[in-house]
């Protein structure tokens, strides 16, 4: 099947996806942020820059859509339509990072989370748990030592 969009109609589309600041990471942040837990973002310093990282107890947190980073992949990449050797290998690339920068910043002492856009949506109340028990639990580690 064809592209319906011309090539600069598909390029002007994709310019306004967002690496950050997306609507999940912004729900998420201002979860938190009520809380009174803060955080800093984008760290583009940590392996994979994190939407979110607590840096001095290594908790890095991703935020990932289920399109650019292959939620069900097995089950929804037969609904990618057009462009398909394009769309297929950049979407299982993006999965091999996303383990890759999981064992790297695990091997380097961090906790690693993530949550799918539909999660967030869904139990921001349930995410926004998860991160605070690490950051307690981590927080309560480091102070033994």
């Amino acid at each position: 099947m064809a592209d319906r969009l011309t090539p600069e109609q598909r390029r002007k589309n994709m310019q306004h996806i967002r690496n950050k600041d997306s609507e999940i990471e912004i729900i998420l942040r201002k979860e938190l942020w009520r809380r009174g837990i803060r955080y800093r973002k984008n760290v583009r310093s940590i392996t994979g820059c994190p939407d979110i990282a607590f840096i001095g107890i290594k908790i890095a947190v991703f935020c990932d859509s289920e399109f650019w980073h292959g939620y069900d992949w097995e089950n929804r990449k037969s609904d990618i339509k057009s462009n398909r050797d394009f769309w297929i290998n950049k979407i299982e690339r993006n999965i091999m990072r996303d383990k890759e920068v999981n064992r790297i910043l695990e091997s380097d002492g961090w906790i690693v989370l993530r949550f799918w856009g539909k999660e967030i949506k869904k139990n921001l109340s349930d995410c926004a748990d998860t991160i605070e028990r690490s950051v307690k639990e981590r927080r309560k580690c480091l102070t033994k030592q």
